[in-house]
């Protein structure tokens, strides 16, 4: 994802970013990627607190790789919304923007007199896009959310958990990252409609909804035909040792997935017998079929493993760890790690777009922005000379360091 000499999408959109972790800020990163500009507008003194949740980095005064990883192609500004001034800023980029994110617990917004009625008022264009937990009204609404939570409530922590187990919950935030790109999606689906009618409107969505719509296809069978759906137990697969690490054999797809596995591992065809001459029998003794699985391909090296399963047509793959996954060849291919400037420390790489337009792609233009980095950069866009900034730092709009900074001046 190299910097992108064509006009992208969204170049000329202006978006105001006032979220905070992921979900959001993902969102506004994946539109700032696509070309539009997204000025982060932050809380003074403290910021997202993506900005100190790296404990690594705050050891040793770096950057947080967490705020880096959804924060490229953003300007930083801090203003205080509570402060005359302040509100007088926000609102001036409101007036030019497309659009709104935010993250705020439901009411906060509409309590600062910053909802989407209000701000529709100034701009009757914006797109105003909200990201919450529960949904912005309703019987746990009010509830402080996280992806982990979602994947608890929502079940996706039970998927395939066998009585007497401990549910499992993800190691990374797959619910927080959907329900993002699913705010851009809305996000985007208003701009279009806004060609046609010239008016915005508010786009929302939550991580409970998103967790939930993970689950389509599992709810399915519950809802229309009342049996759950396991998809550990539905297919013959298994994950299973190898001498030097672990081997996925997928059955899924094929008429008579026994047969493979023992053409594969050099054993008779278990499947001439009467007790698996069917997929359904075989499925029926997988317990059994998983030990002889794991103790026959311990006896091979991983690629040793994959080979064989290959050559039989078998879905197969090594479980890899992030760290080696991050070294393979089609990730490379794909160009998913992206070249990232970090202010005051040496560049870096991330993870890039997963999406790819042949003409108009995603570029990086800029690294996460230090906080309040770029308030004379964003202000005079708005239209204020060097003394109108002067006079806003003192008069707290920006926040009590900006204001200390100006009196020096």
């Amino acid at each position: 994802m190299a910097a992108n000499k064509t006009a992208s999408v969204l170049d000329g959109t202006l978006v105001i970013d006032m979220s905070e972790v992921y979900q959001a800020p993902l969102a506004a990163q994946v539109l700032g990627d696509f070309g539009a500009k997204v000025v982060k507008v932050e809380r003074p003194g403290v910021g997202d607190v993506m900005r100190n949740m790296d404990a690594y980095a705050k050891e040793r005064g770096l950057v947080s790789c967490y705020f880096a990883s959804a924060n490229r192609n953003k300007a930083s500004i801090c203003i205080d919304v509570k402060t005359p001034r302040g509100r007088e800023v926000l609102m001036r980029l409101v007036e030019k923007a497309d659009v709104l994110i935010h993250n705020y617990r439901p009411g906060v917004m509409e309590r600062l007199g910053l909802g989407y009625d209000d701000l529709a008022k100034v701009n009757r264009g914006l797109i105003y896009a909200v990201a919450t937990g529960f949904g912005e009204d309703g019987p746990i609404a009010n509830r402080p959310a996280q992806d982990m939570i979602a994947q608890t409530i929502s079940g996706i922590a039970m998927a395939g958990v066998e009585e007497g187990e401990t549910p499992r919950i993800m190691g990374s935030a797959a619910v927080d990252f959907s329900s993002g790109m699913i705010l851009v999606q809305g996000i985007l689906l208003a701009l279009l409609e806004r060609v046609r009618s010239g008016r915005g409107q508010k786009v929302h969505a939550c991580l409970f909804d998103t967790a939930m719509a993970i689950q389509s296809a599992e709810a399915a069978s519950l809802l229309m035909y009342g049996y759950e759906t396991n998809w550990h137990r539905r297919g013959l697969s298994f994950v299973v040792p190898t001498k030097d690490g672990w081997v996925t054999i997928l059955g899924f797809f094929r008429p008579n997935p026994l047969k493979l596995f023992c053409a594969a591992l050099g054993l008779e065809d278990l499947s001439q017998k009467p007790e698996y001459d069917t997929v359904e029998k075989q499925i029926a003794h997988k317990d059994e079929l998983s030990e002889l699985m794991a103790r026959e391909a311990s006896k091979y090296t991983t690629a040793e493993c994959l080979a064989r399963f290959e050559a039989q047509d078998v879905i197969c793959s090594p479980v890899n760890r992030l760290r080696d996954t991050l070294e393979h060849p089609q990730v490379a291919h794909n160009h998913m790690l992206v070249d990232v400037e970090v202010p005051g420390q040496a560049a870096t790489r991330l993870i890039g777009s997963p999406l790819k337009l042949s003409r108009t792609g995603p570029s990086v233009r800029r690294g996460p922005p230090p906080l309040g980095n770029d308030a004379a950069e964003v202000l005079a866009d708005l239209g204020y000379s060097e003394t109108d900034m002067r006079e806003l730092a003192q008069a707290g709009a920006l926040g009590a360091d900006a204001r200390a900074r100006a009196e020096t001046v």
